[in-house]
């Protein structure tokens, strides 16, 4: 069945990817990367592709709001929006800038729409290899036009690949990690791009990822996603992730299965 917002919103981001981001990538010069935050750059990509897809946004939904990264790191009070009314876009223009600033892939555009404080629809797009994602809150979730469900066989924690993106986190909690990490089939280090992450759980390339810092932009899109594919996305403690949450860590899986038994593993839980 169409469902037009989902089509008009993929467009969108493809456009931004085809006019902005593409475009530049393996192409900036040194004057079109700053330092946002300490050991955190930004693009002129991510800057200009956020202002076209913003634009494209507001004229989708008019009175809508949109809380961008770019936007954020600018005026932080923007978060608010994410607790109010209405209808309230996330947009992550340009996920895996550290990726795209030095040349490297994997790097994703990434939207999801809250509509009175919950995630209702999300997209996320890796243009290089052309791979969209797009789902609604109880409608299930598409990858490239065609309705998906996570693999739900059995796990066997031997047999499970997945990621720990062990970057961010405290050396205590990487030590654990690591070491039960020897229990999983292969467990990666992770790529530098959420949306690449959470896109590789969709197609069944792996069946779990681990973060640390969960900025709501990196994870609301594809949080919807999986769950909406038939898979978790929970707080180390079990707790469903949402935007507006202030904690740290994030585990997730394929399926309610796949979780127990990597939290077992890699948390001890």
């Amino acid at each position: 069945m169409a469902d037009p917002l989902l089509d008009d919103v993929g467009a969108l981001l493809k456009e931004a990817a085809a006019k902005v981001v593409v475009p530049l990538f393996r192409r900036l010069d040194a004057a079109d990367i700053s330092e946002k935050a300490p050991g955190e750059v930004v693009t002129v990509a991510d800057r200009e592709a956020e202002a076209l897809i913003s634009e494209g946004l507001r004229q989708l939904l008019p009175g809508s709001v949109v809380v961008g990264e770019e936007a954020v790191a600018e005026d932080p009070d923007l978060l608010r929006h994410l607790r109010g009314s209405g209808d309230v876009w996330l947009v992550d223009p340009v996920d895996g800038t550290s990726n795209f600033a030095a040349g490297r892939r994997p790097f994703a555009l990434m939207a999801a729409l809250l509509t009175d404080g919950a995630p209702v629809a999300s997209w996320v797009y890796d243009p290089l290899d052309g791979t969209m994602a797009a789902g609604r809150l109880g409608a299930g979730t598409r990858l490239d036009g065609a309705t998906l469900r996570t693999p739900q066989a059995e796990p066997r924690v031997g047999a499970l690949r997945g990621t720990a993106a062990t970057k961010f986190l405290p050396p205590d909690f990487r030590r654990r990690v690591e070491e039960g990490g020897r229990r999983i089939g292969e467990l990666l280090p992770g790529q530098h791009c959420a949306g690449r992450e959470y896109l590789d759980i969709l197609t069944g390339a792996q069946q779990f990822v681990l973060f640390w810092r969960t900025l709501p932009w990196d994870h609301t899109p594809g949080a919807l996603l999986v769950r909406e594919a038939g898979g978790v996305a929970r707080r180390f403690d079990g707790a469903d992730y949402h935007p507006t949450d202030e904690g740290t860590g994030l585990l997730v899986a394929a399926s309610p299965e796949v979780w127990d038994e990597v939290s077992a593993a890699l948390l001890g839980g």
